[in-house]
């Protein structure tokens, strides 16, 4: 068995760059994109003004009076100089006129007909905006290998861009396996099961921001095994559940490799997924998980979320790890690291966890209650209020409430 690490690296190492497509600025939220943009012009363009007011120049301002000569709005320019002793009123994101170096809000002012006069005490250069004050013509605003969020789109924007190069989302086909699966909607006969790994799997895909496509379900026959999978090689990295192991019927491996498939490790020093593949069949990645639901999810979030997030060009591709207190005792027995589902919370500036219960890997209950993989070491055992590293899933915790 390799671990979890040596996992990680095998499989990282196989995961090359999507190719790059262009798509509106819109479209770039949440994406990568491989181009450095290069600021076309300085922002703001010009001096304006930081606030509804009167800009004046600060060095003729010689007591608090000041004579008012004129109106400018937003969205149009004051080519002609305001002279010593005058103000222009100004609105927020105007240009200052020529000469004028200083803004006094209008709630400093009081107004005599076509005089003002300052009630607050002004420095030079108050409440105006400099020029290339936000970015410099001919800066890197945004550098290569950038994820864009929203403020990266919002700076995209103002620099004039209408669509942007971002490496293209990952395709990713799903498959269960085994005769047992019946698909949502069916009514659960006897010695049936719904398949849930599929729809799980699909959702993890597109939290990971990669596009999935659903294979269906292959019979226990290596025939159907072997043309699943061969569908399956449209996409970029495949994704199977199930028929990993070393049952009569398990033919995943031996589909893998009839189709001419280099299968690079099987089992992981883990719990739960063990009885996990990884393989490279026609120079697309091959995820063989195991069949129970806890066990195919946790696999996706150690091995398959890092893949897709490396191929779309992330370079920050792991879940965060956190030091948490634990609430209760945890121990594990046996042989193998064991990830614990948590449920972790956040008091005092500490991270707390306690488990959700029964650890059974077919207890998809276990994960909708927590938001954590607690990781423990072989034969170890912790008391409550001892330190463990938790693996945090959803960080929804740290969020505040309305309730």
């Amino acid at each position: 068995m390799v671990s979890i690490e040596e996992a990680q690296r095998a499989i990282l190492s196989e995961i090359a760059p999507l190719e790059t497509v262009k798509v509106s600025v819109f479209e770039g939220l949440n994406r990568v994109t491989p181009e450095s943009h290069i600021a076309p012009w300085d922002i703001p363009p010009a001096d304006n003004s930081a606030m509804d007011g009167y800009a004046f120049s600060h060095a003729s301002f010689k007591d608090d009076r000041l004579k008012v000569t004129g109106f400018l709005p937003a969205g149009e320019v004051c080519k002609v100089p305001v002279l010593p002793g005058e103000a222009i009123k100004i609105m927020t994101g105007a240009p200052l006129p020529p000469s004028c170096d200083t803004v006094v809000p209008v709630e400093d002012v009081e107004e005599d007909g076509a005089w003002i006069r300052v009630t607050s005490s002004v420095k030079a250069g108050s409440h105006v905006r400099e020029r290339g004050e936000d970015i410099r013509h001919g800066d890197v605003v945004i550098p290569e290998g950038s994820l864009l969020r929203p403020q990266e789109i919002g700076m995209l924007s103002a620099m004039g861009t209408t669509s942007v190069a971002v490496y293209r989302k990952a395709r990713v086909a799903i498959l269960s396996t085994g005769d047992e699966l019946l698909e949502p909607g069916s009514t659960p006969l006897p010695g049936k099961i719904i398949n849930s790994n599929s729809y799980s799997l699909a959702a993890q895909v597109l939290d990971a921001g990669g596009d999935p496509m659903m294979l269906g379900i292959a019979a226990d026959t290596l025939e159907d095994t072997c043309d699943k999978i061969k569908a399956g090689l449209n996409a970029d990295m495949l994704v199977i559940t199930g028929g990993v192991s070393v049952g009569d019927r398990d033919f995943v491996k031996v589909a893998i490799e009839k189709l001419g498939g280099e299968v690079i490790f099987w089992k992981v020093n883990m719990k739960p997924g063990k009885p996990l593949a990884f393989a490279m069949l026609q120079g697309k990645p091959v995820f063989a998980l195991p069949g129970n639901p806890v066990a195919a999810m946790v696999s996706f979030e150690l091995f398959v979320r890092p893949s897709i997030l490396k191929a779309m060009g992330h370079d920050k591709v792991f879940r965060p790890k956190a030091k948490a207190a634990m609430k209760g005792p945890v121990s594990n027995k046996g042989k193998r690291p064991h990830l614990v589902r948590g449920i972790v919370s956040k008091s005092d500036d500490r991270y707390h966890v306690s488990t959700t219960g029964n650890q059974s890997s077919g207890r998809l209950s276990s994960l909708i209650q927590g938001n954590g993989l607690i990781l423990l070491e072989p034969e170890s055992s912790r008391a409550a209020g001892d330190s463990v590293d938790v693996l945090l899933l959803d960080r929804g915790f740290e969020m505040g409430s309305f309730r």
